[in-house]
């Protein structure tokens, strides 16, 4: 995979769950493994939840927006989120990932609303990520039944505390059941591997000063033997081009447990000039057409990470969406170019949510 990011790609991930869950402390182990990666954070105070914000923001240095004037969603409208965004997306901040942790009282619908209507070109929806407390996981549901609809949004549920549940098995199945093809992932002390959310750097990236893996590397932490979720990923290499309506109808009925697809088309003679980056989150997709340079070796280049993904069953599909035929149908890319979107640009008048995507990819009015 080559290096070059396009200035939409710098993903801004939703962290939500009810006051207990584990959000901090998931927010905490990602910045302790995020290797060579910077993460931003915008930590949503609310009553109680400052003095973990605090710690958080101490682990964060300058890269923190703490917002202590209430609940993100309802005190701070989408025009003010782009200032926050802007700061942390700015290239000098060197930041390779936004994570905005509500506050356990928010809407996550809303914050996500948020983020998909922000005209800020720098960033891309990340994903919506929702912490659950197995261990009160029944309790929660009967003082939050919102709960459901919740977990129905999620692209990526955290099923945390796993270790503590008395029956984490019917809890698992529970949270499946609830979830709209989801990622699910068992957890125990919020620790998931960073690359669930975002690229890690290699570690040999880092420069003049030692990372939090450096300070943990031989630490006595007896925690990292639960549950320490690893990812299912599959890389896919073409040096034949993709049939775009092929490729289309695989990712529209991408599977339960599927997170994340990142990489590169070549969709050949259907633009021969261009070719196509590719951010899918959860049920969220864009394209990102960018000229070839004539260096590039005309190759399609995908991973596709997930949880419990049949990694076979997803490359033959794959292999199934090439094509060496020499012309194009000149409507093929139809399916494509919906999902491609300039940075000054809106959904197009009238345009109706792809099979993909939920009304959610749609700006609030």
């Amino acid at each position: 995979m080559g290096n070059s990011r396009t200035p939409q790609q710098i993903p801004v991930v939703v962290l939500a769950g009810f006051l207990g869950s584990g959000k901090t402390t998931l927010l905490n182990h990602l910045l302790h493994r995020s290797g060579g990666s910077r993460i931003g954070a915008i930590v949503n105070d609310f009553g109680a939840i400052e003095i973990d914000a605090m710690a958080v923001a101490g682990a964060l240095g300058d890269s923190t927006v703490s917002l202590g004037n209430g609940c993100l969603c309802c005190a701070v409208d989408a025009s003010e989120l782009d200032l926050y965004l802007d700061r942390l997306a700015a290239p000098a901040a060197g930041i390779d990932v936004i994570v905005i942790e509500a506050s356990g009282l928010a809407e996550p619908q809303e914050l996500v609303r948020m983020v998909l209507a922000s005209e800020h070109p720098g960033i891309v929806y990340g994903g919506l990520v929702e912490v659950v407390d197995a261990a009160e996981f029944d309790g929660t549901r009967a003082r939050h039944p919102e709960i459901d609809r919740h977990l129905a949004l999620a692209d990526l549920v955290v099923v945390n505390k796993l270790d503590r549940a008395p029956d984490p098995d019917r809890v698992l199945g529970l949270v499946r059941s609830l979830t709209d093809r989801a990622a699910v992932v068992p957890a125990a002390y919020g620790r998931i591997d960073p690359e669930f959310l975002f690229d890690c750097r290699p570690s040999e990236e880092r420069i003049g000063q030692l990372s939090f893996d450096d300070l943990h590397e031989h630490g006595d932490d007896d925690h990292d033997s639960h549950l320490h979720t690893g990812y299912d990923s599959l890389s896919f290499v073409s040096g034949l081009p993709m049939e775009p309506r092929r490729l289309m109808q695989f990712l529209d009925s991408r599977p339960e447990g599927l997170y994340r697809i990142k990489g590169y088309v070549d969709f050949g003679p259907y633009d021969a000039g261009n070719r196509y980056a590719v951010h899918a989150v959860g049920r969220f997709l864009r394209f990102y057409p960018e000229p070839w340079d004539r260096a590039d070796a005309r190759l399609t280049q995908l991973v596709l990470i997930g949880s419990g993904i049949d990694t076979g069953a997803l490359g033959k599909e794959l292999e199934a969406c090439k094509s060496d035929a020499p012309h194009a149908d000149e409507h093929g890319m139809w399916g494509v170019l919906r999902y491609v979107q300039g940075p000054d640009e809106g959904p197009g008048p009238g345009e109706p949510p792809g099979p993909g995507e939920t009304d959610l990819e749609d700006p609030p009015a």
